[in-house]
């Protein structure tokens, strides 16, 4: 399975495809190249493996992020049972 998870731009440098996006509280460079739309700090996408794949809205992204507070551990540890 596969999770992608809500992010916050906090910068894009100027021509870059690059930008640092909070995810989670922790910075993370991620590559918006997939989407082919204009971005500014502030705006919320769904990123998954380094990529932004999904424009979201605040909402969409407070639900998302609800969703995974409900349940804190979504991949098991090594050597636990996911049941």
């Amino acid at each position: 399975m596969c999770l992608g998870i809500p992010g916050r731009i906090v910068s894009i440098d100027p021509g870059s495809t690059v930008a640092r996006v909070d995810v989670a509280g922790v910075v993370r460079e991620i590559d918006l190249a997939l989407l082919d739309d204009t971005f500014v700090p502030g705006d919320v996408i769904l990123t998954h493996s380094g990529f932004a794949v999904e424009r979201m809205s605040p909402e969409d992204a407070a639900d998302a992020l609800a969703v995974f507070a409900e349940k804190p551990q979504v991949v098991p540890e090594a050597g636990e049972s996911a049941g």
